[in-house]
């Protein structure tokens, strides 16, 4: 019996628009067409696409149709996409939220960007931050509250959460993101998609805001990395941008190898045991429970363990957000450092005082930091000898209500099933995959009593993103993949 693609529209895949163009069923000019229709429809109340590119967009969408006529192809060729505001594309806007660089124009494009252009994308805008990409809510003073097609009172995620809430309502097909502390993943999650965190240094790191426009930037934790709607849209995106950080678009190659498994129940699947000091609402425990009970059906082995050396992970977040406030300080003045570290300690809460010793650190201090971080990554390495995938939350609640950008947010709380707790706690789950460096793939599994969605992630061996590819993808056959938010069907 013939097989048939299933009717394009807004929330067909990635992958599905590139044969429909490859097809001939539509256009790239059609395609960007449609995309800025939904765009003018909803995103006025959603404010996901801050700095469009529109008009530019047009052009190279004809572009790509003649060189389609002309018999050429692309892994993107004719495919709209968006990216994230903190990464450079030449000529737009990329402010970080931040009224300093509000008229900020780069002159060069990211290296993802150079190579997304050279795979045929067609760039036509870029989506909303929190400042500095620095909160899980994506709110700014430039261009302000972004709000998840879920529930508008809600935030879609940070820091990424401009291209999700993008994603999740059909604005656009493909989006690139940025992850140091879940910013990827987090979104991902809040908003129903997929969001991967590839492996330390399989992507570029540079051209990106804070950051460096030069290779091989000095950030050890961040990342950039895709958002789709399916995973295979996740990587095929991972394709296009991967390779060591050079300066050409093409004198790269990295050599990803296949999947471990191809049957979901040949996977060896641990799963995080509880962190004590960490609570997660029974909505994500509950969907984490009925997920671990499908894979066991299917005949996989599962088992709740961790990498040796982890404990209640109380020392791996210490590492962790240490290393992480050094990276957001070394800029600031040291007088500067020594106030906000002296506020930090004055809330006497544990994360808060991590955060300070970061402010603080001396050389010997980082140096020890940057040593107990590979003895981390060891030990992962070791743990995924025996097991392929380690299922986790990532985030502790579903998406919460817009929080106020004006209170710090070491002076917030969060609610998790009635309780508050320091909203910094958040740190903990997506500091697993970006301490290690390891990647880890945030991906859809359900819905939270109220209708919200809920995601897990799954973290893999150093440089097989395959394997966590094809763990999502399995996971997906049994559970289902992304679903619409209601309202956004039309």
């Amino acid at each position: 019996m013939a097989t048939h693609d299933p009717p394009l529209d807004h929330f067909s895949s990635a992958t599905r628009m590139l044969e429909a163009l490859r097809q001939r069923e539509v256009s790239s000019v059609e395609l960007l067409e449609m995309h800025l229709r939904r765009i003018e429809r909803y995103d006025a109340t959603l404010n996901a696409i801050v700095t469009p590119d529109f008009e530019q967009a047009r052009l190279v969408a004809e572009e790509a149709d003649a060189a389609r006529l002309r018999g050429d192809d692309g892994a993107l060729l004719g495919l709209p996409v968006t990216v994230k505001e903190t990464i450079d594309v030449a000529g737009l806007r990329g402010t970080a939220g931040v009224p300093a660089f509000a008229e900020r124009r780069p002159t060069l494009d990211a290296l993802l960007v150079t190579r997304a252009k050279a795979a045929g994308a067609v760039i036509f805008g870029k989506t909303n931050v929190p400042p500095f990409v620095w909160d899980w809510q994506t709110n700014n003073p430039v261009f302000g509250l972004t709000r998840n097609p879920w529930d508008l009172t809600r935030t879609p995620g940070g820091s990424s959460g401009g291209g999700a809430a993008a994603l999740a309502a059909g604005l656009t097909p493909l989006e690139y993101g940025s992850d140091m502390a879940g910013s990827i993943r987090f979104p991902a999650a809040f908003c129903g998609v997929y969001g991967h965190r590839p492996s330390d240094s399989a992507l570029p790191h540079s051209g990106h805001l804070p950051g460096s426009p030069l290779p091989n930037p000095g950030s050890i934790l961040g990342t950039q990395g895709p958002l789709a709607r399916s995973i295979d849209d996740i990587e095929l995106a991972f394709d296009v941008a991967s390779g060591p950080e050079v300066d050409e678009a093409t004198a790269w190659h990295l050599e990803i190898p296949p999947a471990r498994h191809k049957r979901l129940r040949d996977f060896r699947v641990a799963v995080m045991p509880p962190v004590p000091w960490v609570p997660v609402s029974n909505d994500v425990l509950a969907a984490q429970e009925t997920l671990v009970e499908t894979v066991e059906r299917t005949g996989a082995r599962v088992a709740r363990v961790q990498p040796d050396g982890l404990g209640d992970l109380r020392e791996f977040v210490r590492v962790y957000v240490s290393l992480l406030h050094v990276l957001a300080s070394g800029a600031l003045p040291v007088e500067e450092r020594h106030r906000q570290a002296a506020e930090l300690r004055a809330q006497d809460d544990e994360i808060c005082a991590m955060m300070a010793d970061g402010y603080e650190a001396t050389a010997a201090d980082y140096l020890r930091w940057r040593d107990q971080r590979e003895r981390y990554r060891a030990a992962f390495r070791d743990f995924f000898r025996e097991w392929d995938v380690l299922l986790s939350p990532i985030t502790l609640t579903a998406a919460f209500p817009h929080q106020d950008i004006a209170v710090p947010v070491w002076q917030r709380v969060l609610e998790v099933d009635g309780r508050s707790v320091p909203y910094q706690v958040q740190y903990a789950y997506p500091c697993i995959a970006s301490l290690s460096g390891y990647p880890a793939t945030a991906f859809p599994v359900g819905r939270s009593a109220s209708g919200l969605p809920i995601g897990l992630q799954a973290m893999g061996p150093y440089l097989e993103d395959r394997t966590v590819f094809q763990f999502a993808r399995l996971v997906a056959e049994e559970i289902g993949s992304f679903v619409s938010p209601p309202g956004y069907e039309m």
